[in-house]
């Protein structure tokens, strides 16, 4: 446990009483803390910037004061360097299962639009941009100076890279969330709300859509319907391909960012079986389709 940490979370200006911080599981990014002051509970996100994995705070800060207005994150009470307050959200954190139900997607594609098309209206400040392509490219140069374990896959993801790249074709532009992970949608029983603003920034609206549906196990009848429900048309051969494109990059750099994490988190989080496991998505989703991005390539 961080206690210089605690203490200067317990020493914070917003707090009426006397508090006690309590670590809260789960983050692989930050350290979070869970606080009650006088009757009401608040979350604290804290982390120093991330340049290895694009993690600017001063952009997630930015990021979740736009959704706080659009109303798709809770309200932030307080904000220093490195450190956020919030309401806590008392409700169920999804999981892959619940990402899945036929009854939730909905819900799920209405948060995702209103990030895409209301969040550049509130933006505030300097934006980045999230190109899935560029952070692969990252990566792999970060793991080519490390020269560590995976070193000798590394040739052969940049070219599936680049495949993809070409594959992905032309965008537009939306504001995107662009970590779609299951644990970042949270059911109050009376909406859903959408947290976690890391990796913001301006990006294809594609890549969402595939993160959510490579992260969260869609069936190819319900990525279809993610599809034609977003865009307001039939799906086409070069959406479908692009798409798939875009959800293989994702896998990958999932993968590439838990290579990465192995290197230089200090988190309590298995990486090592985090990236076995990602690696195995991506080769499974880019095996199935690679006769057609070869095609379109």
């Amino acid at each position: 446990m961080n206690l210089q940490l605690i203490e200067r979370i317990k020493s914070l200006p917003c707090w009426s009483g006397d508090i006690q911080p309590e670590p809260v599981a789960g983050g692989i990014t930050n350290y979070n803390f869970l606080v009650e002051d006088t009757g009401s509970r608040y979350f604290v996100r804290t982390g120093v910037d991330i340049p290895v994995h694009g993690i600017l705070r001063f952009n997630e800060l930015a990021a979740a004061k736009a959704a706080e207005i659009v109303g798709l994150s809770p309200s932030i009470v307080y904000s220093e360097q490195g450190l956020m307050v919030c309401h806590f959200i008392e409700g169920h954190t999804y999981t892959e299962e619940d990402v899945r139900l036929p009854a939730n997607l909905p819900r799920i594609l209405d948060l995702v639009k209103r990030c895409h098309r209301e969040m550049p209206r509130r933006f505030r400040g300097p934006a980045l941009i999230f190109w899935v392509f560029h952070v692969i490219r990252n990566y792999i140069s970060e793991l080519e100076e490390h020269r560590g374990t995976y070193l000798e896959l590394l040739p052969e993801l940049a070219r599936k890279a680049e495949m993809l790249e070409n594959v992905a074709g032309p965008c537009r532009i939306v504001f995107g969330h662009n970590d779609l992970l299951a644990a970042n949608f949270i059911d109050d029983g009376v909406r859903l709300w959408l947290i976690d603003w890391d990796y913001a920034g301006y990006n294809n609206p594609l890549f969402d859509l595939a993160n959510l549906a490579s992260n969260n196990g869609l069936s190819p009848e319900q990525e279809d319907w993610l599809l034609e429900s977003y865009f307001e048309t039939p799906l086409t051969a070069q959406l479908s391909i692009s798409f798939k494109a875009m959800k293989s990059a994702s896998l990958l750099r999932e993968t590439l960012w838990s290579m990465v994490s192995e290197i230089h988190s200090t988190l309590d989080f298995d990486y090592a079986r985090y990236t076995a496991d990602n690696m195995a998505r991506f080769n499974a989703a880019f095996d199935n389709d690679e006769e057609n991005f070869t095609t379109y390539a």
